[in-house]
C-alpha cells in the first residue's frame, strides 16, 4: 500500500500550513470562530466536509469517464454541523450535488452509487450523520 506524506507546521495564532509531499502544494488552516480562531481559512473540520465532497465528485468522475458520461459542470455544496456533546466533533455533513440534467436515469444511478463508495465517507465514524442529495438541474 502506497503512503502519501504531508508535512504540517504550526505557524502560531492557531494557524497551520500543510505541504503535500508528492506535489508540493500547500494548504493553510485556522481554528474556527466558535473555537477561539478567526475563521480566516478552512478549519480542520471544514476540510473533512471538503474532503468528502471532493472525494465523491472524484469517484463520480472516474465512473463518468469510464462510461463516457459528461459530468461537467457538476458541483457540490457541503454543510457541516458541529455538536458539542459528549465532545466537540462533526455531528452531521449535508452534501447537495447539482448535476447536469442531460444525464439519463441509468447513468444517474451509476454515478450516485459511485459517490456512495467514497473512501472518505467509509473512513468516518458511524456517529457522523451524512445526508446526500442529488439535484439534476444544471
Amino acid at each position: 500500500m502506497a503512503a502519501v506524506e504531508v508535512e504540517i507546521v504550526y505557524q502560531g495564532d492557531l494557524h497551520t500550513q500543510a505541504v503535500h509531499g508528492p506535489s508540493g502544494e500547500t494548504l493553510r488552516t485556522d481554528a474556527p470562530v466558535d473555537n477561539e480562531g478567526r475563521g480566516e481559512l478552512f478549519s480542520p473540520t471544514d476540510l473533512v466536509g471538503t474532503s468528502m465532497g471532493t472525494c465523491m465528485l472524484t469517484i463520480m468522475g472516474i465512473a463518468a469517464r469510464r462510461r463516457g458520461i459528461e459530468l461537467e459542470p457538476a458541483r457540490c455544496r457541503v454543510r457541516k454541523h458541529m455538536v458539542h456533546d459528549p465532545v466537540r466533533r462533526i455531528g452531521k455533513l449535508e452534501l447537495e450535488f447539482q448535476m447536469p440534467m442531460a444525464i439519463d436515469p441509468r447513468q444517474r444511478q451509476v454515478l450516485e452509487r459511485a459517490a456512495d463508495t467514497c473512501p472518505v465517507r467509509a473512513s468516518l465514524h458511524p456517529d457522523v450523520r451524512v445526508e446526500v442529495s442529488f439535484r439534476y438541474s444544471l
